[in-house]
């Protein structure tokens, strides 16, 4: 959603931040890397937030290939050709924070969705491999598994199938979990790492 993210940027313009937005296709390790090679003009870029997520669901017997292969691609094989050009240089400045939005999907399944879960599933492996990598740098990484939570994918439940669902009987909200990314990528969270935290409203 570039014209949502240039919105934003504009925002913080205002306010007297510093933004500016790119666009480029996570999967493509490529466009990813000359996507971000102009960024790094200005620096090391300490603070990384990867969201990038698509849905193909299907039962497995009757999943393609394709759709397999596009669903980890982009959330799995995106969060290495985000984060691995952003690493060397954020490792210099001995201060870093990695959050990787995962899906309680990867921690329970879910039918339907065995790409999907897969790959958040192995984004969990990669989260606390990494954060044991680079600890000692002051760099931390963690992932956030939100369950429901308001959005058009969500809007295809009623507010019945949210209740018998979760727990807490209703959806999540972006704020919510805008929150607890905002709370990992400050110094308050320096001594988390490794940590898949889930937000589901004690759906597992």
């Amino acid at each position: 959603n570039l014209a949502g993210a240039e919105r934003i940027a504009a925002g913080i313009r205002a306010a007297g931040g510093g933004a500016e937005t790119t666009h480029f296709d996570v999967a493509d390790g490529r466009a990813t890397v000359a996507a971000l090679e102009p960024l790094l003009q200005g620096g090391a870029i300490q603070i990384v937030v990867n969201n990038a997520g698509i849905y193909e669901d299907a039962n497995m017997a009757g999943m393609s290939a394709e759709q397999w292969r596009r669903v980890i691609a982009v959330s799995l094989d995106g969060f290495f050709n985000v984060t691995q050009p952003l690493l060397l240089p954020m490792l210099r400045t001995r201060w870093g924070r990695i959050v990787n939005i995962s899906s309680v999907a990867g921690v329970i399944g879910n039918r339907g969705q065995t790409n999907y879960a897969a790959a958040k599933a192995g984004l969990h492996g990669a989260t606390k491999s990494l954060a044991m990598e680079v600890a000692s740098r002051g760099v931390t990484v963690n992932a956030v598994a939100p369950g429901i939570i308001e959005s058009r994918a969500a809007a295809t439940f009623s507010a019945e199938q949210i209740a018998a669902m979760v727990p807490m009987q209703r959806a999540g909200t972006p704020d919510e979990v805008a929150s607890l990314v905002a709370f990992l990528v400050s110094d308050a969270a320096s001594y988390i790492s490794g940590q898949i935290i889930s937000i589901n409203g004690a759906m597992a």
